[in-house]
Order: structure tokens, then sequence, then C-alpha cells
């Protein structure tokens, strides 16, 4: 596990972009594993910037989303579909049929979204971490071997994440549709993102805990390639 620490949001934003442009510079049809939340948006906006003044091209890329809320539109404003297309997908030239952002309620539709990601292999797989630990929406205590599946949120989720729903806790979803840690464990390289005190804990557990799903992200120390690039306060504990 290869930790880089920086000064601030916009410099972990900027040396993300670097790791991820070699992937997608090196290989044309690179597939990408993205992830939604504030702490990837920056590393977007630079893959944008880039696209627009360098001419990146994404023509030939696939991407696979980690997540989705269950129960809510794709055009929903707060779905993570509308999430990838405002934030990402709008400014770059991947095309269309080729965004993958899992779907559905029943075993059925995890099974199908584990399918599609078993026919390619990622190349690299963008994650943020939760204050707790958790990686996707795999909380505290989900089983290493879990693959694509539906899972419960928390009541502190939820609560987290009110902000986004008018700050109405009965207007956001109960359930999400997650990759599992063995699915997100089967990328060819993992590049972790994180920034701010709040996630200090939860970084120091990752990089120097013991691998227990107490912390899902500590078995990131299992795979054989992960970049984590933090600022300053996420990296206080370590």
């Amino acid at each position: 596990m290869k930790v880089i620490v920086v000064k601030d949001y916009d410099a972990v934003s900027k040396e993300a972009f670097e790791v991820m442009k070699e992937v997608v510079t090196g290989k044309e049809d690179a597939v990408l594993g993205l992830a939604t939340g504030s702490s990837p948006i920056g590393l977007y906006e630079n893959m944008i910037q880039d696209h627009k003044e360098n001419g990146t091209s994404y023509a030939k890329c696939q991407s696979f989303n980690l997540d989705e809320y269950v129960g809510i539109d794709r055009n929903h404003p707060e779905s993570y579909w509308t999430f990838m297309h405002k934030n990402l997908f709008h400014g770059i030239d991947l095309p269309e049929d080729k965004v993958h952002v899992p779907y559905g309620n029943t075993k059925e539709d995890c099974e199908a979204y584990e399918k599609a990601m078993e026919n390619v292999s990622v190349d690299i797989q963008v994650l943020g971490i939760g204050a707790n630990g958790h990686i996707g929406f795999n909380e505290p205590g989900t089983p290493f071997t879990e693959e694509t599946h539906i899972v419960e949120l928390t009541e502190k989720t939820r609560s987290d994440n009110a902000r986004f729903f008018d700050n109405d806790i009965n207007q956001v979803p109960t359930h999400a549709i997650t990759m599992g840690i063995a699915t997100i464990m089967k990328a060819k390289k993992i590049l972790l993102v994180a920034t701010g005190a709040n996630k200090a804990d939860a970084v120091a557990a990752m990089v120097n805990g013991p691998v227990d799903p107490v912390c899902p992200a500590s078995v990131l120390q299992n795979h054989a390639d992960v970049v984590v690039i933090v600022d300053e306060a996420a990296a206080a504990k370590l």
C-alpha cells in the first residue's frame, strides 16, 4: 500500500488525477471503477479539464460505479447516476453505452451486475472511505467475501445523507445496491482518496490496523496495488 500525503483537497485531487491519467493513457480501452461522494469530485474536475485542454480520450473506455440507492429513479437529482453525469460524464467523451451504474433491488439485479464485471477486468477502482472505514456501502462487519449485494443503510448513513434530501431523513432511501468487498478487490489497481480530520481514524485503521471487517477498508492491505492519497488532516494519525 503506497500512501501519499499532500497539503489539501486540491493537491489530493491533482495527485489522484496523475494516477488516473497514467492508467488511461497507458491503455486506451481502460475499465474505470468509479465512486460518488465529495472525495472524488476534484479528481473528476481534473479529468474534465485535461480532456478539454489536452484531448485525453475516454472514447474506448468503460466505467462501472460502486453503488446506487435502491428505490429512486435514475433521473432523481440525488441518484448516483445523476451525480456521475453532472460531475464527470458530461465533460468527457466516455460513450453513454459504456457507462454502468448498478440498479435494482433484487438478488438477480446484483448477480447481473457482478456478471457484467466478470466479463471485464477493472483497471483502476476509485474509492473514498467513510469515517467508520466503509468502502462503497460496505459497512463495518461486512464479510470480505461479499460480492454485489443489497444493503440496508444504517441510521447514521441515512442521517449523514439527509442534507441531500431537504434535510428530511424520510426522503432518504433505506437501501442501496453496492459492489461487495470481494468485487472491489478484483480491480488491478485501487486509488483511494480521503481528506479532512474526520477521516483520520479511519485512514489510520485502514493503513496500520489489523485486517478486520470492523474496518472494511483494512482489507486493502491484502491488495497488491493500492495508492492512498490523503491530505495532512486525514493523515494526522498515521
